[in-house]
């Protein structure tokens, strides 16, 4: 009966477990992400509001107004509060695509809600997208007032290993994680390398 009850389990875990890793999610242990971030990065995370307002105009210019007024606070560029950082634990998440990079995609693309884990990675903390068709996996690094900076890589449904930051830059994802309301948080990906310009993923304790 045991074995019974584990198989089920595992059927019905199997497309919400943590992904794999290398010996380190990113290639030389620090605390401090300007050590590690790639140039391309650093890019895009100083050109994150203007992806982010590019994405929305190309949203709205589609017709789809009303779905990102709907969201209100999480597709605000300017909604990030000050305060404390996001505790450790389980999450729900969503994410929405912005923009597009070729045709035959839409502009605008909210996702299933999926399951997301914080947890301690020794002294920094480590995020993990654990369902859906797109998995993002990396590490949360001091930033400032307003926000905390996150680097990882991208991994598909159907992956069970998540690569090192920075062994391929099309899998590479930096983004900035903020408060956006009490309980309520945002990673935004600013120029994601496949299919949107701007990714913003929703996070609230589970």
């Amino acid at each position: 009966m045991r074995l019974v009850f584990l198989a089920i389990l595992a059927l019905i875990t199997g497309g919400c477990s943590e992904l794999g890793q290398p010996t380190g999610l990113i290639p030389r242990w620090t605390t401090v992400y300007r050590q590690v971030i790639s140039d391309d990065d650093r890019i895009r995370l100083r050109d994150w509001r203007s992806s982010f307002v590019d994405g929305l105009t190309a949203a709205r210019n589609a017709g789809y107004g009303a779905q990102i007024d709907r969201e209100g606070a999480l597709l605000d560029p300017d909604a990030a509060l000050a305060g404390p950082g996001i505790p450790n634990g389980m999450y729900r998440c969503r994410v929405i695509k912005l923009g597009t990079t070729g045709t035959g995609i839409r502009p605008f693309a909210a996702y299933e809600g999926s399951t997301c884990r914080v947890r301690q990675e020794r002294t920094l903390q480590r995020l993990g997208k654990l369902g859906g068709p797109q998995r993002y996996v990396g590490l949360i690094f001091s930033g400032d007032a307003m926000r905390n900076v996150f680097l990882g890589t991208l991994a598909f449904q159907d992956e069970i290993r998540v690569l090192q930051y920075g062994q391929d830059e099309q899998r590479d994802v930096a983004g900035y994680l903020e408060r956006i309301g009490p309980q309520r948080w945002r990673l935004v990906m600013p120029q994601p390398h496949f299919e949107s310009r701007m990714d913003v993923m929703e996070l609230v304790p589970a």
